[in-house]
């Protein structure tokens, strides 16, 4: 896959909801229900990242979930492409971008949101084609004002901020022209998914699924 198939299956991805989940589930016994109640909700676009041992096993569990498109957050390296791809991943989020992890998905066929921070950083990404990239850690490199300074000299470039965005300061982010979706974690509440609160997941998610873009 070139890097410009793969911006387009990636912006196909974040145009499917304002919220792409952003989880972290250690027991996978709760993964599908998650996975049930986050696209209920009306978030259909799931990222799992791949901090816990459980990880792999939650994407597989995911992945049967009727209307859920389940991807592999955290890749840093090739093992974790092809262990993401093994068990499932439809597509793969990294937090940054190295030439050896970038061969590994595009070798791999796998739509991913390569990460930046810098404008170097995002020109660096643009040279080799991809015009869809996540924006990371959003809040810790300045928030939605980076965002759109870095946007003034880049507009050929969209993004996914994450890391720290909330439901108070998303529609800040989808208010910018080169803001497709937000990556969030509060629609996933560790406390609601050890309680089984489904109900208040799916509450979560509609309320995340309902946010304006522009």
């Amino acid at each position: 896959m070139t890097p410009q198939d793969a911006c387009i299956a990636s912006e196909k991805l974040c145009r499917m909801a304002p919220i792409i989940p952003v989880i972290v589930v250690e027991d996978p016994a709760l993964a599908k229900p998650l996975a049930e109640a986050l696209v209920r909700g009306g978030l259909p676009v799931l990222e799992v990242t791949l901090r816990t041992p459980a990880a792999l096993e939650v994407i597989q569990e995911m992945s049967k979930v009727e209307g859920g498109i389940v991807g592999a957050g955290t890749l840093l390296t090739p093992a974790d492409v092809a262990a993401a791809i093994d068990a499932g991943a439809q597509f793969g989020v990294s937090p940054g971008a190295t030439d050896r992890l970038l061969d590994a998905v595009e070798e791999a066929d796998l739509p991913t949101l390569p990460g930046a921070a810098t404008s170097t950083e995002v020109m660096r990404l643009l040279e080799r084609g991809y015009t869809i990239q996540k924006f990371f850690p959003a809040e810790a490199n300045g928030g939605a004002p980076a965002l759109k300074a870095i946007g003034a000299p880049l507009p050929q470039v969209r993004f996914c901020p994450t890391g720290g965005v909330t439901l108070k300061n998303a529609p800040t982010y989808l208010s910018l022209s080169n803001t497709l979706c937000c990556g969030g974690s509060w629609v996933a509440p560790k406390d609601l998914m050890v309680a089984g609160d489904w109900d208040g997941i799916t509450k979560l998610a509609a309320e995340a699924a309902a946010l304006p873009r522009s």
